[in-house]
């Protein structure tokens, strides 16, 4: 999301326009409401395109002809990703995800002020995102597929959960920070650059720990199961990992002096 700094507390504003606030730290009431409505419909669409997605996979569901393969699921959530990060950006900066909400206010590119309404918006967006899948495909979808809710493989560990969580996470958000600061980048090649990120880190964890991800994505299927194998590791792992890539990013890449560059700023969109 784009923010305007001004000393320790930022103001966010929508990445098409100079300024979506009236008092300094937060946005008008209205703005809040449809900014958290966007998060809880932007995060509703995401998961249910992984969860249903992935539910189809498990139980060999066909669309039309053969039934999807694994190499489906990434390339939903990349899309769906990209999809809306280019449709909600302008509204929320469509983070869709409470690890980027949590890094951006850690590193005071988002004002705390926002943040209970974010994560509220998240959470639910996700559990309704399950509840749909589930009754999308029936019974079978939960006790069956789980409900697509992340695991870890036969043999993987609560520690190699949260450090494949961690780093996946990491990735995803240095490359939504990457491509939001400043303005060199368009803002189609920018959503495009953030949905590849996402199907990158289900690649490189889904055989591991199932690619959450998402504390959103990863608990919205556990809680609607009541399946929550190292639920821990999915919840703080994210977190962790994205607010290492946002410090990262801020102190270590970034090469802008001028005040926006203390948050993701640009005419393009915001963090995902």
């Amino acid at each position: 999301m784009k923010t305007i700094a001004s000393g320790p507390r930022a103001r966010p504003a929508p990445v098409t326009g100079r300024s979506a606030s009236t008092a300094e730290g937060s946005p008008p009431a209205g703005d809040t409401i449809r900014a958290a409505a966007a998060e809880a419909l932007g995060t509703f669409i995401l998961v249910l395109a992984i969860t249903s997605t992935a539910v189809a996979v498990t139980l060999a569901r066909p669309l039309a002809g053969a039934p999807y393969g694994s190499l489906a699921v990434p390339v939903a959530g990349g899309l769906a990703l990209a999809v809306l990060v280019a449709g909600l950006g302008p509204v929320s900066g469509a983070h869709l995800n409470p690890a980027v909400t949590l890094a951006l206010a850690a590193n005071r590119r988002l004002s705390w002020i926002c943040v209970p309404g974010y994560l509220i918006a998240q959470f639910a967006g996700a559990i309704a995102a399950a509840a749909t899948t589930w009754a999308l495909y029936g019974n079978q979808a939960r006790t069956q597929a789980g409900l697509a809710a992340p695991y870890p493989a036969a043999g993987v560990g609560a520690p190699r959960v949260f450090v494949a969580e961690a780093i996946v996470t990491f990735i995803l958000v240095l490359v939504i920070t990457s491509v939001t600061t400043g303005s060199t980048i368009p803002p189609a090649a920018a959503a495009a650059a953030i949905g590849s990120a996402l199907a990158a880190a289900i690649f490189i964890s889904g055989p591991l720990t199932g690619a959450g991800v998402n504390p959103a994505r990863a608990l919205g299927p556990m809680i609607l199961t009541g399946r929550f194998t190292d639920w821990w590791a999915y919840l703080a792992a994210p977190v962790i990992g994205g607010t290492l890539a946002v410090t990262a990013h801020q102190h270590l890449l970034h090469t802008s002096s001028s005040p926006q560059a203390n948050g993701p700023a640009a005419d393009g969109p915001a963090p995902t």
